[in-house]
């Protein structure tokens, strides 16, 4: 029978916690291709992308497992360690959710476990093989190869699709995104909620409650996937935004490729144990399919700004995770001074986030200025066919002569 001290009852709470906060940070990640381009309506979509969450929960314990026997020794592990680690992780996935940027909870997660443990037990605690071989190259890899995949998917959907009939042909795209949209969502849930469930293994073992190279509880798995369930319905309408308009625009067509592409991606790396960030991973398919398109923009701009996220998750997640772990170090009181100033931070977060609410409601508003095609851009959508209902021979109609002439027709009407 499980024996549960209050540090340990305190980090089971923080990590679902922060499962919770990975499922609302992350439903973009399923959900925004599908609300951007109408084939769903986002309350249904948000629901959906839930329940399969949920499901894929207990469809593998691999990454789990990676978390809790590979990426830090478990004898140098304390359930403070664990606790700190979690705060590191939530500041950064709520700090980047109010600014509306994609960044990844996994990666989040991982720096604060790491800088924690390095603060606790010192460098050698942490395997580097695991980190480079199951973190880190596939952080690298997975956008470039979602990417690249989608970019092809859609060129050849726009290829094939080019003599299909225009409403029967997008009806149909809407529906294989619905169904792509699901596969993601299980996805996520066969990679993401098994972070969390690895993070309370780990936790049981530091604390005693569990044997050491345990798998996870069936307890954990269920309270993992209801978690990050939930917060998956609660819905991260800031995240969504920027991924479904502020990246790119995205047609049916578009939207299929890409999240096909992600799912196979995501689902590839559950089986072989990989922590992949399937932010990185739909995010890169979300442009490659943008660049996929003939007169297609990706906005750079934007793009950038998630580059940079994606380039500070793991260490300022690590440095706050090390913090309070120094913090905690000092004792109980120590422990509690961190516990309060992370329901602070947070419930600040949330404060300043309802000087601007994005909801359902108004997800699909297009918060990003539109900026011109850059070199990048117009190389790729140069070589890339037009999509459907265009005819070949046609020269693509520059952006600026077509907001030109929509503008000369409202003002006539």
């Amino acid at each position: 029978m499980e024996s549960f001290s209050l540090i340990l009852a305190i980090v089971v709470v923080t990590a679902l916690a922060f499962d919770f906060t990975n499922g609302f940070h992350d439903t973009a990640n399923a959900m925004a291709t599908t609300i951007s381009t109408g084939a769903m309506r986002p309350k249904a979509a948000v629901a959906m992308s839930a329940v399969l969450n949920l499901v894929g929960a207990f469809l593998s314990v691999e990454v789990a497992n990676t978390i809790s026997k590979g990426l830090v020794d478990e004898a140098g592990i304390r359930p403070e360690v664990i606790f700190a680690a979690l705060v590191g992780a939530i500041l950064w996935n709520l700090l980047t959710w109010l600014v509306g940027l994609p960044s990844s909870s996994s990666h989040a997660l991982m720096g604060g476990l790491i800088g924690a443990t390095i603060a606790s037990a010192g460098v050698g605690a942490v395997h580097g093989d695991v980190l480079v071989t199951k973190v880190l190259i596939p952080a690298i890899a997975a956008p470039l190869v979602a990417g690249l995949a989608a970019m092809l998917a859609t060129r050849l959907t726009f290829s094939l699709g080019r003599k299909a009939e225009g409403k029967a042909s997008e009806k149909g795209y809407r529906a294989g995104q619905i169904a792509s949209a699901g596969l993601v969502s299980l996805a996520h849930g066969t990679n993401d909620a098994q972070k969390t469930m690895g993070v309370i293994t780990l936790a049981l073992v530091a604390g005693g409650a569990v044997a050491p190279d345990s798998d996870p509880p069936t307890w954990v798995i269920l309270s993992a996937g209801v978690a990050i369930a939930l917060g998956t319905y609660l819905g991260g309408w800031r995240i969504i935004r920027t991924m479904g308009k502020g990246l790119t625009d995205l047609q049916p067509q578009q939207g299929f490729a890409a999240q096909t592409s992600a799912a196979t991606v995501i689902l590839a790396s559950s089986h072989l144990g990989f922590s992949l960030s399937t932010t990185h991973s739909v995010s890169g398919a979300v442009m490659g399919a943008g660049l996929g398109r003939k007169g297609g923009v990706v906005r750079w701009s934007t793009a950038t700004r998630m580059f940079v996220a994606w380039g500070l998750t793991l260490p300022a997640a690590a440095l706050v995770g090390a913090l309070a772990e120094y913090v905690t170090g000092f004792g109980d009181w120590g422990t509690a001074v961190v516990a309060v100033f992370l329901v602070a931070s947070s419930a600040a977060i949330w404060k300043i986030s309802r000087r601007e609410v994005v909801d359902h409601t108004n997800v699909n508003d297009t918060a990003a200025e539109e900026e011109p095609a850059g070199v990048v851009t117009t190389a790729m959508a140069a070589v890339t066919p037009p999509p459907a209902g265009t005819t070949a021979d046609a020269p693509p109609i520059p952006a600026q002569a077509t907001a030109e002439r929509t503008h000369s027709t409202t003002t006539t009407v």
